[in-house]
């Protein structure tokens, strides 16, 4: 209409948080969560710590990376996608038979691992590094020809290294997302028989640090079941020389933790001796207490001895209760009354009544 005046009605859109939470990350970019768990490990996506909690958070403009890729979701799915070790053997073009023996051989590394209804332990690879494997020219000898006697030979006597391959690589990802000394140590630490982190570290507070700081790993099955010693005895070192190795990584991250710290100082996780040490106070000046004397002491003498202050025996009465070496008076109503007033009959008088 004329004369009127629209005015313009701005619509005001929140800001989006520069920081995504792993869960939000992996909707925008079209991840289950375990496929995002996945890509973190693998070095797909980057996360940053974040400064106020110190959760793992994604940044927009990683995610804004990832979004520009060519073909993506596809694309990035595909990159962290893991398959058994049929589906792995179809990608390489082998049997599974050779597959299994590659694996074994520590030529194909795993990237997870869980155990069946049969507690069989079923291992699990990423398909690119599968891939580009097969590609390789240098492996030809290994995916067609026959198996050189020298590998066949370890096979025989039972050479089996995907489970310490397992652990080299999750440690590696552990060291990565670790931020300081302690929480290296305490990453190391997780792969150790606990008699051997009580052999090197040994001071109690350390040990609990590290225990408090230790990363947790994957678990499979009820605390005690079978399913979950079998998965710890995966997660722990067995071999020497693997122990050995772990062992003194363990002890150059401990003094990495003390290197800060000058000797007069004590070192993280230990108080001051002199800190706990108590400082002297000036007592209060208390009232002395009085000794108590008994009411009515039997003998005077045993009193004294008893206790360590003089003793005085009870002083005479002035004026002794009638009565008071002869019979007890009666204890009537009158005598009673008499007691409440005193001053209503003579001393001595009992009247009788009329």
């Amino acid at each position: 209409m004329p004369g009127t005046t629209i005015a313009s009605v701005t619509t005001l859109t929140p800001e989006r948080p520069a920081l995504c939470a792993p869960s939000r990350a992996a909707r925008e970019l079209g991840l289950k969560r375990y496929e995002f768990d996945l890509a973190v490990e693998l070095g797909r996506i980057r996360v940053v710590s974040d400064e106020g909690s110190g959760a793992r958070r994604v940044t927009r403009t990683e995610i804004a990376r990832l979004q520009a890729q060519a073909g993506f979701p596809r694309t990035l799915r595909e990159r962290v996608r893991i398959v058994g070790t049929k589906e792995g053997a179809s990608l390489m073009g082998v049997s599974e038979g050779r597959f299994a023996r590659l694996a074994r051989l520590g030529l194909l590394v795993p990237m997870r691992f869980y155990l069946n209804r049969y507690r069989a332990v079923v291992w699990l690879y990423p398909a690119e590094e599968l891939r580009e494997f097969a590609a390789n020219s240098e492996h030809a000898g290994l995916i067609t020809g026959r198996t050189p006697e020298t590998l066949r030979s370890q096979l025989t006597a039972g050479l089996d290294l995907r489970p310490r391959n397992w652990r080299g690589r999750h440690l590696g990802f552990l060291l990565r997302q670790a931020e300081d000394p302690w929480a290296r140590a305490a990453a190391i630490a997780a792969f150790l028989p606990s008699e051997k982190i009580a052999e090197i570290v040994k001071i109690p507070s350390e040990r609990a640090r590290l225990d408090r700081l230790r990363p947790a790993l994957p678990e499979h099955g009820a605390p005690g079941s079978p399913a979950a010693l079998l998965g710890e005895q995966i997660m722990t070192a067995q071999d020497t020389d693997e122990i050995a190795w772990l062992s003194a990584d363990l002890a150059r991250q401990l003094e990495a933790t003390r290197a800060p710290w000058s000797p007069s100082s004590p070192a993280p996780g230990r108080r001051d001796p002199a800190a706990l040490r108590p400082r002297a106070r000036r007592a209060p000046t208390l009232p002395v207490p009085r000794p108590s004397v008994p009411a009515a002491p039997v003998d005077i003498a045993t009193a004294r001895a008893c206790s360590g202050t003089p003793v005085s025996p009870p002083r005479p009465r002035s004026h002794p209760r009638p009565g008071a070496d002869g019979p007890h008076p009666p204890r009537g109503l009158l005598t009673w009354l008499r007691r409440r007033n005193p001053r209503s009959a003579p001393a001595g008088d009992h009247p009788r009544g009329t």
